[in-house]
């Protein structure tokens, strides 16, 4: 059912693909339980900043400590104009203040001369993918679906990953005129083989490296920054992570043997 300004209007499909955001109203309807617990996400909150003339704007830049946003990260993600997205996001069980507090002093400290344009919050799943994903003529994707990265939270690129497989997979049933659970549980096949296997090794070393802390943080960007000449990739970082907490070798090592850091 649709609402508009001359009223409602029923609209009907083969295929419904529900990509609400985080704890899916569509989801629910169609009898899956969305619905996220404190520990399973993390409330994030936004400004659209502009004026931000002492700031190198060629880079997004990210930060990380219990002080800045505990079980979480702040970032500042540049936009052009001497204008960026600046933003914290922290885990949703902290409960001794809310993530605009941090933000708050984070930009008073950080981009003291830049002015607020716009403010956005919400919350992003971090515990991994929703146990049902498919029912008869119905998927679910993106953060409905709780698809985002377990360690950064990063939803866009498996959204788009997802969207394009649910796509194909229902325009294949739709025309072989079949459209039950089993048909298109192939959408939730190849965004397992895709993406999705990696989920649980991720969210163990995200609550792995959560357990640091600011002193070890800034230990491993101290070396980090010393390779700094070369090109950094998230893998690197694990391995520099290792070094302070080497128990974290096992989920790496499953990780490395399905491909993901190669």
């Amino acid at each position: 059912m649709i609402r508009r300004p001359d009223g409602d209007q029923t609209v009907r499909a083969k295929v419904v693909i529900a990509a609400d955001g985080v704890e899916s109203r569509i989801g629910k309807w169609a009898g899956i339980d969305t619905t996220c617990k404190a520990h399973e996400v993390d409330t994030c909150v936004q400004y659209l900043m502009t004026g931000l003339k002492g700031v190198d704007l060629n880079y997004c830049d990210f930060y990380v400590g219990n002080q800045i946003a505990p079980r979480g990260y702040a970032w500042i993600f540049p936009k052009g104009n001497d204008s960026a997205n600046v933003g914290v996001g922290i885990g949703g069980n902290i409960n001794s203040e809310k993530a605009i507090g941090y933000l708050n002093r984070f930009v008073e400290k950080e981009l003291p001369g830049g002015s607020i344009l716009a403010m956005m919050a919400g919350c992003v799943p971090v515990s991994g993918v929703l146990r049902e994903v498919v029912r008869d003529g119905f998927m679910i994707i993106g953060d409905a679906a709780h698809q985002n990265d377990p360690v950064s939270g990063g939803g866009i690129i498996n959204a788009m990953i997802a969207g394009q497989i649910a796509g194909e997979v229902a325009s294949q049933a739709i025309r072989n005129g079949d459209v039950s659970q089993s048909v298109l549980a192939e959408y939730e096949k190849r965004w397992h083989k895709r993406v999705g296997r990696t989920f649980r090794h991720l969210r163990r070393l995200r609550e792995g490296i959560l357990k640091f802390n600011d002193e070890t943080l800034n230990d491993i960007a101290r070396v980090l920054l010393r390779a700094s000449s070369k090109r950094l990739t998230l893998i690197d970082i694990f391995w520099t992570a290792l070094k302070n907490d080497p128990k974290l070798l096992l989920e790496l090592r499953h990780l490395i043997a399905i491909g993901w850091a190669q």
